[in-house]
């Protein structure tokens, strides 16, 4: 018999997994991280998750600072591994999700607040400007069985040492592959699997309670009469 704790452990799982697939980029597409510039040895930028994140990672010794969709500055990472977030910034409220539509504090101070997040040299964050916000499809994107470049040369601007400069890219639509099962499949067949083992576990505790019931005699015992001496 299942176990409620089982039971609601497995209802928990597949009720996550669309909440974590929420955060996972979109295989359709791909970001690639084009250049840097200036070059400087010891700072690199690649994409997570096909378009979903940027990860800068900074040994070169020097400062990073990296701007938001005003220009205004919205993270540093430090040549000592300090990474700082600008609270004023509306980066840093924008990307808290993927179509940038978290809530921005009215009347952000222009002077920077720097939060400290870590000291990793290494700082993960989502950028509008990397992937594909339209509501539909893009212009350029007339045939989905074809490989096609959305973005020529994304930019995102960047300082290193004081320098300024960017980091570019190009995104691309890639048709997939049809041998996997579509998303939707797959957790339509994870829903069917939690209403069946709820039907299961529900049949079974009340089967049980009926065989608990009939514990006692199952049939009336006749009357003993008074024994008779003889």
């Amino acid at each position: 018999m299942i176990k409620p704790a089982a039971l609601l452990a497995l209802v928990a799982l597949l009720l996550a997994a669309p909440v974590a697939m929420a955060h996972e980029g979109n295989p359709n597409y791909r970001s690639v991280v084009k250049g840097i510039t200036p070059a400087t040895k010891g700072v690199t930028v690649e994409i997570l998750n096909f378009d979903d994140r940027v990860l800068l990672h900074n040994t070169s010794g020097k400062d990073v600072e990296v701007f938001g969709y005003e220009n205004e500055p919205y993270a540093q990472v430090k040549a000592d591994g300090t990474v700082l977030l600008n609270t004023n910034s509306k980066a840093y409220y924008l990307n808290e999700d993927r179509q940038g539509e978290a809530a921005v504090p009215q009347n952000l101070a222009s002077e920077p607040n720097w939060k400290e997040q870590s000291k990793s040299g290494r700082f993960e964050w989502h950028d509008h400007r990397m992937h594909w916000m339209g509501e539909g499809d893009p212009p350029a994107l007339t045939d989905k069985g074809k490989e096609t470049v959305i973005y020529d040369n994304w930019q995102i601007p960047i300082s290193i040492g004081g320098q300024k400069g960017e980091v570019t890219g190009t995104l691309t639509w890639v048709p997939l592959d049809g041998g996997g099962l579509p998303i939707g499949a797959i957790f339509g067949f994870a829903a069917l699997l939690i209403v069946l083992s709820i039907a299961v576990f529900v049949v079974r505790r009340r089967r049980s309670a009926d065989d608990g019931g009939d514990g006692g005699e199952s049939a009336e015992q006749p009357k003993k009469g008074p024994v008779e001496a003889w």
